[in-house]
This record gives C-alpha cells, structure tokens and sequence, in this order.
C-alpha cells in the first residue's frame, strides 16, 4: 500500500500547489455615502447608549410583557428564524464543495464466461473518493457567499424582532392616548349632560328659550355620540393587541386594568451623534451591505466557471471470487483519474452567467446605498418630529390651563344668568379641543420615540466574527 499512498501524496501536493496559485475575486468595498452630521436638532442630553434594554428603562412593565408575547408568535420572526436555518444549510454546503468526498460501494455479481475462468460469484467493497481542485477560487466565493448570507439572516432575525417590538410599541401607546382621550369625552359629555339639565330646567321656568334648550340637548346628545364613538376605537386598538400578542382579550383587559396608564409614555432615548454611528446599528443595512458582498463572491464564483476544472478521484477496496467452494480474496486500489476539463464552446452561457452576476451586483449597491439614505431619513424625520413635539408641549400644556379656567368661568357665570349658552358651547369646544391636543401631542412624541429606536437599530451591533449558533429567542429588545 506504499506506492497507492505515495501517488496519492503527491497527487494532492500538485493540486494544493495548483490552488495555491489561482486568485479568488475579493469582495469590493461601496461606500455607504452617509452625511457627517445630522441635520436634524438632536433630542437633548443626547449620547451613545446601548438601546437592548430601552423597554426596561420605564416603569410600565406591561409594555415589555407584550412585546416579549409578540415576539414569541411573530410569523415575521418565525420566518426570520427559518431563514436562518436555511441560510446555515447552504453555507454548509457551501463549504462541502472544497472537501474531499468519500462513498462506500458494494456489489456482487455471478457470472460465467467462456474462457478459461470457471462459474463464480464475485463480491467488492470499496470507498470511492474524489475531489474537485478549486484552481479559481469559484467554489471558495461561493462559500463565502453563503457566509455573506448567513450573516445577513442574522440580522434579518433581529430586525424582524425590532419590527414588532416597534409595532406593539405603538399600538399600546395608541390604546393609552385613546382611554385618555376617552376619559375626556366621558368627562365631556357628564358636563353636556349637565348644562342641558339646568338649561330644561331654566327653560320650563321662561328664563331660557325653546332655542337655547334645544342647542343644549344637541349638545348633549353629540357629546354622548363622541363618547361613544372614542369608546368603539379604544375597543378596536384593544383587539389589534390581542392580534398581535396572541393574548386572550379578557385576561389582556385585566392586564390594562391592573398597570398604570400614566406611565405609559416612551422614554428618551440617548443616541451617537454621528450618523456613521448609527448606521452601524441598523441590522437592514448591515444585511444590505452584506448582500453586496454576496453578489461580489457571486462574481468571482460565475467568472471561475469560465476556466478549466481539475478533479482527482480514486478508490481502496477489497475483492473476493468464490468459484468451486474455493475463494479467492484480492485487495484493489486506483488512483485517478485525475482530469482537468477546459471550456471551449458554450453559445455563450458562461459569459452570460458572469453579466448576470455582475448585474445583481450592481443593483445590490444600489439597494445598499438607498438602504443608507433611507435610514439616514428616518432618523432625521424621527429627530425633527422630537424636536417639534418638544416645543409645542409647553404652548399646548398653558393653552390648556388657560382654556380651562376659561370654561369654568364662563360655566360660573352661565349658571348664575350672566353668560349665553352660546358662549359656554363655545368655551367648552375651545377646551375640548385644547384637551385633545395635549394628548394627541403626547402620543406623537411616544411614536417619534418608537420611530427614533427603530431607526437607530433597537440595540443591534454588527458582530465581530461570525456567529453560527441562532440568536435566542428569548428577551426584549
């Protein structure tokens, strides 16, 4: 068995120093054009932070119990998880292709000749082995490819968790602002109720006339049907939660219930002040960087199918032939061929191939480089909708109070006969209108703040070396 090793000792020196020799196509660097600064104001005290955590950073933990329930059913998240799987496959079979492979056989057959060999059974049992010499470095990108793509599953995964954490986030903080905006329209409509009542009663007394007792039951009855009308949306924002976090709707109520709903409000959120900072934390563009580098590995895998190919097999068995009741037992090796396959004519499908894969590249940089504006946008919008909520929170708080000490004036006044009913209706809209706007404000810079996380990469890190293992799914981000 010496000379078998030898040959195939030396076979495998020649095809390693074959390979050593080839080039493989490195993956080009696209510059993400990102702006040095934002042109947006920062929120204040702004600074790096890590934002994993940001869910656990206010006192309402029923937020984090819903996105935690979120996750867990997500068929986004499922998908992501399973792409994963899938991209983890490929990536194995990838890297399969640069390795030897190894089959057993064995076969048995009885035959008779006409010579001088008598009637007999013959047995093998053999390991057949080949490798194809990866010269051109094709095989390589295309492992590296896969390694491209499993990375950008990776973060694919986090970016689906983002997603719906972003989701529940402002669909709970929608429910807030709607059962407060109920408690004033059910506030509303007890005072409407309230000056029709007095108005009935001054009426039947000639003090009122038929027109004021009739403005004041409209306006009562619209206050009714505005409260009911806030009461239908908040059961609606209600039963999309449940959609969402697979929770049964009476043990959800109970949920919303038993926490606090003042303190459902988004907290800040630090951030780098450096774009180029940021972007390293949004998983989407790391997948879409990613994605160039796959297509650039597909490039140099479709430009090595061009060249010739080199592959070396052979085999190690034993043999037996049993003839007579006697048995002849012989051991049987083979090393080759070793074969090399030289492209000559193809109508062009190889050539083909290569512009095919140089297209999908092309357009994986112009994607990546979209992704960057895009996410350069949406931390600007998100930005600028902080700021904005930020400055008209204290016009909007003292336009309330002043509002409302104007309708209890005009409602004082009105009760002792010094005020028209029209003139309350109108203090009272004027309030009302402040009320809402004080909440519907506050609920805009909750989604401005759910905007800011998942537009800054909800905590999300490139990794600094490939991680093969899939990301838990448990916590909230």
């Amino acid at each position: 068995m010496k000379i078998p090793f030898r040959a195939a000792t030396l076979a495998v020196a020649v095809a390693a120093a074959l390979s050593a020799c080839a080039t493989q196509m490195p993956p080009a660097h696209v510059a993400a054009q990102a702006p040095q600064q934002w042109q947006a104001p920062l929120p204040h005290n702004g600074s790096q932070a890590d934002l994993a955590l940001w869910w656990r950073h206010q006192s309402d933990a029923l937020l984090a119990q819903l996105i935690d329930s979120a996750q867990a059913v997500s068929p986004t998240v499922a998908s992501a998880g399973s792409r994963i799987a899938q991209s983890r496959a490929e990536r194995v079979a990838a890297g399969a292709a640069l390795a030897p492979s190894l089959d057993a056989a064995a076969s048995a057959n009885r035959s008779n000749q006409q010579s001088t060999l008598p009637m007999g059974t013959t047995s093998q049992l053999a390991l057949n082995a080949s490798w194809e010499i990866d010269l051109f470095g094709g095989n390589r990108a295309a492992r590296d490819a896969a390694q491209a793509r499993l990375d950008s599953a990776h973060a694919g995964w986090h970016d689906a968790r983002v997603s719906v954490a972003a989701e529940v986030a402002n669909q709970y903080y929608s429910l807030r602002a709607c059962e407060q905006l109920l408690a004033v329209a059910k506030q509303d409509a007890a005072s409407r109720a309230d000056t029709a009542r007095l108005t009935e009663l001054s009426a039947g007394a000639g003090f009122q006339s038929p027109a004021s007792l009739a403005l004041a039951r409209a306006s009562a009855a619209d206050g009714n049907s505005r409260y009911i009308q806030q009461r239908a949306a908040c059961d609606v924002d209600v039963k999309a939660l449940v959609a969402l976090t697979a929770i049964a709707e009476p043990e959800l109520r109970g949920k919303l219930a038993a926490s606090d709903a003042a303190a459902a409000n988004a907290p800040a959120l630090p951030i780098p002040a450096l774009p180029a900072q940021t972007l390293s934390q949004r998983p989407d563009v790391f997948t879409a960087e990613r994605e160039v580098t796959a297509a650039s590995f597909d490039v140099g895998s479709a430009r090595a199918q061009r060249y010739p190919h080199l592959a070396l097999s052979g085999s190690v068995g034993v043999a037996n032939f049993r003839s007579g009741g006697e048995s002849v037992k012989t051991d049987t090796w083979t090393i080759g061929p070793v074969s090399i396959s030289v492209p000559i004519f193809d109508a062009g499908k190889r050539r083909a191939n290569v512009d095919a894969a140089s297209a999908r590249y092309d357009a994986a940089v112009t994607s990546y480089r979209a992704t960057v504006r895009q996410a350069v946008s949406e931390v600007e919008q998100a930005l600028v909708n902080l700021d904005s909520t930020a400055e008209r929170a204290g016009d909007a708080q003292t336009a309330l109070q002043g509002y409302r000490a104007n309708f209890t004036a005009v409602d004082d006044r009105y009760k002792n006969g010094l005020a028209s009913l029209f003139e309350l209706e109108d203090a009272r809209r004027t309030r009302l209108a402040a009320e809402q706007t004080v909440i519907n404000l506050q609920r805009e810079r909750s989604a401005a703040w759910v905007a800011l996380y998942r537009a800054a990469g909800g905590g999300w890190t490139a990794p600094t070396a490939t991680n093969d293992n899939a990301p838990a799914v448990a916590g909230t981000n």
